[in-house]
């Protein structure tokens, strides 16, 4: 149940980046629910990464949507889902990488004592850790959407932004047991988890 909490904030935090790239904007409060679990890196439990339950229950029917048997699957929203494993994978056994992610991460939480976290300093040195450190490990995601609004530079932090929003949950997700081949496998599993979630 629990790589399923951290399954849904992966969804959740790729369907943010499609519908910002598309639309220009966010709902602020999603957007601080996916940004604020970059920075719960000693959680008691997964619930205190996933606070916000407006958001987990979208991710829950984003799990629906995109593992279940009746969902209508979204092709985009699978490629950035890929995209993002794949460098979880390559973030995973770097050594050099993990470091500096974790330093520029406490760099982070020092300056959310003056700024709220979707303040656009704030969102611009998350963006910036995702460009030095994540995409350096790997192919780039191409990121689809309305040209306009991707030429806009507050989007586009946001956007590199709520990426490493999602490379936290893919973090995550495999800490707690997740392997791409469950998405093949055990997708029931997954899907069903999240069914009982929604109902509680």
């Amino acid at each position: 149940m629990e790589s399923t909490q951290a399954f849904a904030g992966l969804l959740h935090a790729v369907a943010e980046v499609q519908y910002l790239s598309r639309h220009g904007e966010s709902d602020k409060d999603m957007l601080a629910a996916s940004l604020n679990s970059i920075l719960v890196t000693n959680p008691d439990s997964v619930a205190d990464v996933y606070p916000d339950r407006f958001s987990q229950r979208k991710g829950m029917q984003l799990i629906q949507s995109q593992l279940g048997e009746q969902g209508q699957k979204d092709v985009e929203l699978t490629r950035y889902l890929v995209g993002i494993l794949a460098l979880e994978r390559k973030l995973s056994r770097n050594a050099n990488a993990l470091g500096m992610l974790a330093e520029r991460i406490n760099q982070v939480e020092r300056q959310l004592h003056h700024f709220a976290i979707t303040d656009e300093q704030v969102i611009a040195n998350l963006a910036s850790i995702y460009s030095d450190i994540i995409s350096e490990l790997g192919p780039k995601i191409q990121i689809t959407g309305n040209p306009n609004c991707l030429q806009r530079p507050l989007v586009q932090q946001k956007i590199r932004a709520l990426l490493l929003s999602a490379m936290r949950s893919a973090v995550l997700w495999r800490q707690l047991g997740g392997k791409r081949r469950h998405l093949v496998f055990a997708r029931k599993a997954i899907v069903d988890a999240a069914t009982k979630s929604l109902s509680l």
